[in-house]
């Protein structure tokens, strides 16, 4: 046994991160394996002008393919997929991806309450969220939607985090599952693959 609850009930993951969350999301990439099961949906704060460069930063490090998903694209397993700049990512009820350009939320669009909260709606008890390092309050309340509809939640830990910002708004407004460093994400994930492939 791990020392996590895993099993094989989840569809898939998605990720939400802002200031001070790169260095983490690189470490997941490259510690899962390239036939990582489940899908994982990312959504970073990026600067919204710079269209070139992030996908590939991500992907270098990446063992698995970081693909921009476009709008009405399907979610797919072992696929890892990114919010583009400049654009609200949402899960919709068919898994299919929509893009949007509606107006800011927390700031922010992409937004990663948007993505989190649309996610929750389609997968329910079936989602896991995690929330890394960031500089506002954007994703607290997309991590208790996952809650709420039976959803598994994760955090950064705020003491590992170079800006705890984010994750400590999580903390304050819901039940989290885990809080966890990225090694320990790591494990999880790991972990929770096995339970795939076992």
């Amino acid at each position: 046994m791990g020392r996590f609850n895993v099993n094989n009930q989840y569809k898939a993951i998605v990720i939400g991160g802002s200031a001070g969350s790169f260095q983490g999301i690189t470490r997941i990439l490259s510690s899962i394996p390239e036939d990582f099961t489940l899908p994982i949906i990312m959504c970073l704060h990026r600067l919204k002008h710079v269209r070139n460069g992030f996908v590939e930063a991500l992907s270098i490090k990446s063992i698995n393919a970081v693909k921009e998903p476009y709008d009405k694209e399907p979610v797919k397993k072992k696929n890892v997929y990114l919010a583009p700049a400049n654009y609200h990512l949402s899960v919709e009820l068919g898994h299919t991806f929509s893009l949007s350009t509606e107006e800011m939320v927390n700031n922010s669009r992409p937004s990663i309450d948007i993505t989190l909260e649309t996610a929750a709606y389609v997968y329910r008890n079936k989602l896991i969220g995690i929330l890394l390092s960031g500089a506002n309050r954007d994703g607290a309340m997309g991590m208790k939607r996952i809650k709420d509809r039976g959803g598994l939640t994760i955090v950064q830990d705020p003491a590992e985090c170079m800006i705890e910002t984010m994750p400590a708004a999580a903390l304050k407004l819901t039940e989290i599952d885990y809080t966890l460093k990225v090694d320990e994400i790591i494990s999880f994930l790991l972990e929770l693959d096995k339970c795939y492939k076992s």
